[in-house]
């Protein structure tokens, strides 16, 4: 135990002084595309909630510190971009879509499993006592891809109803108010029925190009 916290203590010291990235730049097994580890899994850790970042942090110190660069690869927190518009002006922040939870990519022993047990903040693993079960490549590519992909395309933290009344923020239908006549949450794009020159016409918006009428 005490032989843990001298570890610990140590750790952070490495991350405040932001060696790991310039060392990065130096080893060949922390290049762009590091050689993989073929024994790599994906494995869930639970966490004290609202601590995912520090352990994510302790833990990437941790293997600095033991030297395991081959044996536990990637630390992922599992979140997606939400967009929010706020006074005609967006807003984007990230969301933790399993709060409470991290992902650790691992070559799994004994060792390794003690490490990542050990790290504060950390309450165990997702499977049954000393044999966490990893997740399956389907499991991994739908959490992994879902990450990417609201990267790339934000949600916008806002839902529209049918029938309720929008106003057009962008496009040559700016200032013009209308009603919602369908609502597509998947491709997060609407229909919107617009009054022009005394008559009611359709245009398809998306949700960032519209905000609610008060």
């Amino acid at each position: 135990m005490q032989d843990e916290e001298k570890v610990e203590t140590a750790a952070p010291g490495e991350g405040e002084q932001q060696q790991p990235s310039a060392d990065a730049a130096t080893t060949p097994a922390a290049t762009a595309e590091p050689p993989r580890n073929p024994n790599m899994k994906w494995y869930i850790i639970h966490s004290y909630s609202g601590f995912e970042r520090k352990v994510k942090e302790s833990l990437e110190s941790r293997v600095q510190a033991f030297g395991l660069q081959d044996k536990i690869g990637k630390v992922l927190i599992p979140t997606e971009s939400v967009t929010e518009v706020r006074g005609g002006k967006k807003y984007t922040s990230e969301r933790m879509f399993y709060p409470g939870y991290v992902l650790v990519e691992m070559d799994m022993d004994d060792h390794v499993w003690h490490v990542v047990k050990s790290t504060p903040r950390v309450t165990g693993f997702v499977g049954t006592g000393q044999q966490p079960t990893p997740l399956s490549d389907e499991e991994v590519q739908h959490i992994v891809y879902k990450v990417a992909d609201s990267r790339e395309k934000p949600k916008l933290k806002v839902k529209f109803e049918k029938n309720e009344s929008v106003r057009i923020t962008e496009g040559p239908f700016a200032s013009f108010t209308g009603i919602v006549d369908e609502v597509n949450e998947d491709r997060e794009t609407l229909k919107v029925m617009v009054t022009i020159f005394g008559r009611s016409t359709p245009v398809e918006l998306e949700f960032n190009q519209v905000e609610k009428v008060a």
